[in-house]
């Protein structure tokens, strides 16, 4: 982890926790500040199966990137794309299509300087720090532009970043535009939690999120439902199975699925066809 010397000169608050950061210490890594630790551990009080999740929403960022890449995509943009582990994107991509190029975009910047790091010497991926907030920023961005030809096919990937963002008709918004801006051909992936199965547990994640700082903006009771999560793919062609529960989504041989409830966040791709 950076000093934190070099994190305040880029104007960052280690004292905020961060969602991506959480996940990391879900999962065991050590990119993580304590009050992402703190935040994490009283998340872990109402909801001990999060770890669980996280490690879905890897398995379902690879499956929906095999998919992609299966399709004859070759152009990624990784929205919110977290902290780097194993399995990122452009490696996923890569295996199966070895020209496939990969635009990374977060407004982290702990995220960026770690990915700028990794991928300082691959010239098919760029990192960029961007708000998903702002589309328009990130669909010009120079960098962007010189990597992604928005003339072409591209998959724009919202993977657990819409539930940063609490504002409905901001979240309809940032998709509406990815989908307008590509091409017939291009598809969006997107994974979101989702308060169908575990009501009253994702009430209080809700709660804690926000009274934490984790989630900035106007306060909201629930995470939205799989209906909600539905209609974001509206003016696109759902890829079978439609909006599923992670683990149910196009599973590969062999996974194991310990039962409805556990996993309560769900993921689609949409295809633009005209």
């Amino acid at each position: 982890m950076m000093a934190h010397s070099k994190l305040e000169r880029l104007g960052f608050d280690p004292t905020i926790p961060n969602e991506a950061r959480m996940c990391d210490y879900f999962i065991g890594g050590k990119d993580n500040f304590a009050a992402d630790r703190e935040a994490a551990r009283r998340a872990l009080e109402l909801a001990p199966e999060l770890p669980m999740m996280c490690h879905e929403g890897r398995r379902f960022l690879s499956r929906a990137v095999r998919y992609l890449a299966g399709a004859g995509i070759r152009q990624f943009i990784d929205i919110g794309c977290g902290l780097p582990t194993q399995g990122n994107v452009h490696e996923i991509a890569q295996e199966v299509a070895s020209d496939s190029r990969v635009a990374y975009i977060d407004n982290d910047p702990v995220v960026v300087v770690h990915a700028q790091a990794l991928l300082e010497d691959d010239k098919q991926t760029a990192v960029i720090e961007a708000d998903a907030r702002d589309p328009d920023q990130i669909l010009g961005h120079p960098r962007l532009n010189n990597l992604i030809d928005l003339r072409e096919p591209v998959a724009v990937l919202l993977l657990f970043t819409l539930v940063t963002i609490p504002e409905d008709e901001l979240a309809a918004h940032i998709v509406r535009r990815f989908r307008d801006a590509v091409v017939p051909g291009s598809h969006l992936a997107i994974a979101h939690s989702v308060s169908d199965l575990r009501p009253e547990t994702t009430a209080k994640l809700a709660a804690l999120y926000q009274d934490d700082g984790v989630v900035s903006g106007p306060r909201r009771d629930q995470l939205r439902s799989k209906a909600d999560i539905e209609r974001l793919f509206e003016g696109l062609s759902l890829v079978e199975p439609g909006v599923a529960y992670l683990p149910e989504w196009r599973p590969d041989p062999g996974e194991t699925y310990t039962g409805p409830g556990t996993i309560w966040a769900v993921g689609g791709i949409g295809r633009k066809d005209a």
